[in-house]
């Protein structure tokens, strides 16, 4: 069988991706937990387990109301791209129950990006420019989350801060224990696995 090249190219991609992360990981010093405080920086709140899920639906709004701002200062900027950091690091939201199952390996640095979303919005309510747009953006949130109660849903990282000087790494040795995270990671194997046999097999034929 033939795969297309364009599942090649997106599969070496995630691959060259994962690869560099999980280098990352393996060479960086253990990061601050919930029981440790956070490392120098700017302080994030933490975020509820219920928050996250409404942050999460309204982090694209968030995200395309700091790409409109043409004025901003260093605390803007060090928010905002901690926050796309923190989401590369956590495979950009795409590993099954990262948001709503506690026991992910990849639900505390969904924890870590949710909330420096949020972190950011409230900035932005400060800056004059966007003031208007992220306070209305505010009470749409707020209104979301009284609607699903999300302050009331809370798990093991609820009450951990977070902070731009540190990065929170997925727990990336639990994800041969969690079930949906060892799928994809199989999945992933098997697919650039038959990915290497295509390409390996098409130059094979060539040179025949």
């Amino acid at each position: 069988m033939r795969w297309p090249p364009r599942f090649l190219a997106l599969a070496a991609n995630f691959f060259a991706a994962t690869a560099l992360l999980v280098m990352l990981a393996a060479s960086a010093q253990a990061h601050s937990g919930s029981s440790a405080p956070p490392p120098p920086g700017i302080h994030i709140p933490s975020l509820t387990h219920g928050q996250m899920a409404v942050i999460a639906r309204h982090r694209g709004d968030i995200l395309d109301l700091a790409q409109r701002q043409t004025v901003t200062d260093p605390t803007f900027r060090r928010l905002y791209n901690h926050g796309n950091l923190q989401f590369t690091y956590c495979l950009w939201g795409l590993m099954p129950g990262s948001l709503g199952d506690e026991a992910s390996p990849f639900n505390e640095c969904s924890h870590a990006y949710l909330a420096t979303a949020k972190a950011l919005l409230a900035y932005m309510a400060t800056m004059p420019a966007a003031e208007g747009e992220a306070k209305a953006l505010i009470s749409d949130i707020d209104a979301d989350m009284v609607r699903s109660g999300a302050s009331w849903i809370l798990c093991q990282y609820s009450g951990e801060a977070f902070s731009t000087g540190a990065v929170i790494e997925p727990r990336w040795r639990d994800m041969v224990f969690h079930a949906p995270s060892l799928a994809v990671l199989l999945v992933t194997i098997a697919a650039l696995a038959a990915a290497s046999r295509a390409i390996f097999g098409a130059k094979r034929v060539r040179a025949v």
